[in-house]
């Protein structure tokens, strides 16, 4: 199989796995057919160090195509264990070619043993997934273990980008969307922010509901800036990724694309929460009214593995005049409060509402102490001297929140000449 040709005719023999023209491994089948197999360890090795893949990076890449494929049998087996049946014979076909590719290396010695010691790579967890997925087929005497593998792989982990990442960006070319992972993203847990416990029990029950099956709500945080909304939200994606929770980061002006979205999503083996980050309205914008209809149970309706989980400094989310509020002509409408109802009835929607206020003194005092504990640097300092610095500090930033706390303690660790790293909230 070493053969460039050979490669190229076995892919050709593929039927539901067949991998895209985009795709790493038809980029390397390419580069070696056309006499480039420099070109083709460029592009594997590049990957690899993205993913942190290690050992056979040849094995790594098959596996890869394998695990990326949304065809009808690997969507099959992630919705759940389907039957042995004709797909499955042809599956397993396919599964016979690639047993040739696992056996058959290309020989480029740059792809056979390697390892690499670096920073941590954005795609670290897609690429540990993928690095066991490899080994394992690696491993397999035969296509039908082969296939008996990946559709286990499949019912675990599910298929493509969803089945890599726990939370993705909206993308949008030639009036197609996709769903595109965020890489290198830090991980964020519930226990990183100080506080807050109700707000955090509250949001959990309706999330392990929505994941469970059972009817849950759309949930609208809202509250003082700083407080850790948008964090809760996002630990939600590392604290349940395992039983299938995806986080979908959606911006105003994509609004009018969640129809799109929705098809895309809708009936897959995952839970989706749509989150809203900052989300507000100014008098003259007029998104909501996209998002009124995808909450409102109309035929644009999110289906059931959908909801949406939105953050903001305001309650009412669309800013109010007191125009709003007279039922005098004004600008040809004459009935201005059914406007304002309008404008009300979107954080209506929104059926579980979790107010996230400011500390008090004593709270603030906590978060900060309970931040210097977590750095070996600050673990030692005086609780008076902490606390006299803290005050000061926000006094001067004109603000008490866990955001101000944290900068806080960012700023007397870089300040110490023996500093770590921390986490920040």
């Amino acid at each position: 199989m070493s053969d460039a040709h050979t490669l190229s005719a076995a892919l050709d023999r593929l039927v539901l796995f067949h991998p895209g023209r985009g795709s790493l491994l038809t980029q390397a089948a390419r580069a070696m057919e056309k006499g480039r197999p420099a070109r083709a360890a460029g592009l594997i090795l590049n990957e690899a160090v993205r993913c942190g893949w290690e050992g056979d990076l040849w094995h790594c890449c098959l596996a890869q195509a394998l695990a990326e494929s949304e065809n009808p049998f690997s969507l099959a087996w992630e919705r759940r264990p389907a039957q042995r049946d004709s797909l499955w014979a042809i599956a397993r076909a396919d599964m016979e070619v690639f047993a040739e590719l696992f056996a058959g290396a290309p020989e480029i010695p740059a792809l056979r043993d390697f390892h690499h010691q670096g920073q941590t790579p954005p795609k670290e967890q897609a690429g540990r997934s993928i690095r066991l997925l490899a080994e394992a087929l690696a491993a397999a005497p035969d296509g039908e273990t082969m296939l008996e593998l990946l559709a286990r792989h499949y019912e675990h982990n599910g298929v493509g980008s969803l089945g890599l990442g726990q939370v993705f960006r909206l993308r949008e070319e030639r009036d197609e969307v996709s769903l595109v992972p965020v890489e290198g993203r830090r991980p964020v847990l519930l226990a990183d922010l100080v506080g807050y416990e109700g707000q955090k029990a509250q949001l959990l029950e309706n999330t392990k509901a929505f994941l469970s099956g059972q009817r849950a709500n759309n949930v609208l945080l809202y509250g003082d800036a700083g407080t850790g909304k948008s964090t809760s939200v996002q630990a939600l994606a590392g604290e349940y990724a395992a039983q299938g929770l995806r986080l979908i980061e959606l911006y105003k002006h994509q609004f009018g694309l969640i129809p799109q979205l929705l098809a895309q999503i809708k009936g897959r083996n995952y839970r989706f929460i749509l989150f809203l980050d900052d989300l507000s309205f100014e008098e003259n914008e007029v998104q909501y009214k996209h998002l009124k209809a995808v909450m409102e149970g109309g035929g644009e309706a999110a289906p059931e593995n959908v909801l949406i989980y939105a953050t903001s400094n305001r309650r009412h989310l669309i800013r109010e005049t007191w125009n709003d509020r007279s039922d005098m002509e004004h600008n040809g409408d004459v009935h201005r409060s059914d406007t304002m109802e309008e404008k009300l009835s979107l954080a209506g929607r929104f059926g579980l509402q979790i107010y996230y206020p400011n500390p008090t003194y004593e709270e603030y005092h906590q978060i900060v102490q309970t931040l210097a504990d977590r750095s070996h640097s600050l673990s030692g300092m005086a609780e008076d001297e902490l606390w006299a610095a803290a005050s000061t500090w926000q006094v001067r930033h004109g603000s008490r929140s866990g955001r101000t706390a944290q900068q806080f303690i960012n700023d007397l660790l870089c300040r110490r000449p023996d500093t770590d790293t921390e986490r920040e909230d």
